[in-house]
């Protein structure tokens, strides 16, 4: 028997998907940005934190953006044909 198709199974939209990824993608650069300029008010051996922080988050930046959201594919489930149902006897 065919199930109807149900909108909750359906996977996140392209724009979506390309609207979170850019999100995730903005909030780690713009982390990197914050570290950059941290590299000008600190001294000493706590310049290696931003600096490490800048020079390694445009890596982390590409994977998280890259990386999926974590839960199981959603399986589309495409509609099957028209059934008819018949009318029920009645008395």
């Amino acid at each position: 028997m065919n199930h109807p198709a149900d909108i909750t199974s359906l996977p996140e939209s392209p724009v979506e998907e390309r609207r979170r990824r850019m999100i995730r993608y903005s909030v780690t650069m713009l982390i990197r940005l914050i570290c950059l300029a941290a590299c000008f008010f600190v001294e000493g051996w706590w310049l290696l934190l931003p600096a490490s922080g800048a020079v390694v988050l445009p890596y982390i930046a590409v994977v998280l953006a890259n990386a999926g959201d974590g839960s199981a594919p959603r399986r589309v489930t495409r509609p099957g044909s028209i059934v008819r149902s018949r009318p029920e006897d009645r008395p």
